[in-house]
Formats: C-alpha cells, sequence, structure tokens
C-alpha cells in the first residue's frame, strides 16, 4: 500500500564516519563514528521516552518520506534533478545525510566493516527476542530463517534463557554456524512431507 518515491538511493545497513554536521547539531562531530539507525530517535516523543516502543513521532520508518524532515528537500541530485531518500539513511552511496536522529556514535576503535551489520540485522534480531518476544527461561523459541537476523534472534533466545531453539532453514549449510548462536536443534522444511510447524 505504500508509494514510495523514485528515482532514490537505497540502503540502511552501514558504518560511517561524519564528515560535517548541519546547525544545532551537538551531539556528534566531524571524525566520529556511527551507525545509521533507520528507525530514529527525537528524544522527546512519548514513544521515545517509552521503553515499550521505539516508533518515534518524528523518525519512524517511513518509506515514502524521500526527503529531510527540515526543509522537505532531497539532499541528492543529478542533473539539476532531486534523487530521493531511503528510510531516511540512503546507505548505498560514499556519502549520504542523516538526521542526527538516525544515527548512533560508536567507539571509534570498533571497525566499521564488521560493526556495520550492528545497524540492523543483529539488533533487529536480538531486540525482537529480548524487546518484543520475551521469551521465558526454560522456553522452547523456533526460529525461521538462519541469516544474520535469525542468527541474532537465537542469540536472544541464548541470552533470555530459553532450554530449546530450534533453528529452521531450508540451507542446512547453515545449521552449524547457528549452533554458535544459540541453537539447540534444528529442521530443514525440505526434509519432511509434513508443515513444518508439526
Amino acid at each position: 500500500g505504500q508509494t514510495p518515491v523514485f528515482p532514490r538511493i537505497f540502503g540502511h545497513e552501514a558504518g560511517g564516519i561524519v564528515e560535517s554536521v548541519g546547525e544545532g547539531v551537538t551531539d556528534l562531530a566531524p571524525g566520529d563514528h556511527v551507525l545509521p539507525v533507520f528507525t530514529g530517535e527525537c528524544k522527546e516523543c512519548p514513544h521515545c521516552k517509552s521503553a515499550e516502543s521505539n516508533m518515534c513521532d518524528l523518525l519512524r520508518i517511513n518509506t515514502d518520506r524521500g526527503v529531510m524532515i527540515g526543509d522537505g528537500k532531497s539532499r541528492f541530485s543529478i542533473n539539476g534533478k532531486p534523487i530521493y531518500h531511503f528510510v531516511g539513511t540512503s546507505t548505498f552511496s560514499e556519502y549520504t545525510v542523516m538526521h542526527v536522529g538516525c544515527v548512533a556514535k560508536i567507539n571509534p576503535a570498533a571497525p566499521l566493516d564488521k560493526v556495520c551489520v550492528l545497524s540492523c540485522g543483529i539488533s533487529t534480531g536480538l531486540g525482537a527476542t529480548i524487546n518484543v518476544a520475551k521469551p521465558p527461561k526454560g522456553s522452547t523459541v523456533a526460529i525461521f530463517g538462519l541469516g544474520a537476523v535469525g542468527l541474532a534472534a537465537a542469540e536472544g533466545a541464548r541470552i533470555a534463557g530459553a532450554s530449546r531453539i530450534i533453528g529452521i532453514d531450508l540451507n542446512a549449510n547453515r545449521f552449524e554456524e547457528a549452533r554458535k548462536f544459540g541453537c539447540t536443534e534444528f529442521v530443514n522444511p525440505k526434509d519432511h512431507d509434513k508443515p513444518v510447524q508439526q
């Protein structure tokens, strides 16, 4: 049902170094190492002040918005025509422009090529398990898909104390790696005739 604007620069998971900051930005300075966050935080609205939600009134994920919030304009163009932003990050570019609420400052010693997955994959999977599903200690958890998000979800289940963590994936080559993240048993739907939930 969404009608995003085109052309636009995609990408949301990355790591980078601040080149410059806009007027009034005091939380960041040139040279800071950062991760983009496509569900940003204004830190002022009721959602940002709540421990139960991260759907900021100002910076929540909005695939339709292709411009900066402050002035409603794009910061990208070619031949004088706008190229629109994507979820406030547009990281498939050498440089990007983001609202300060969509940037998380990190330790400069952290290698950007490794910690970039924290800007989505790891935080999404771990957060979905620990903050949303909240599995009780000793519970059984099933995780569908053992990519970056799924592995992080398994780690979250392990941290929460789940006793059975069932990893489900069509690619059995992922099972051994998933064991390192807490999966205790595995199901490949291709190996069964009945529905995988049975």
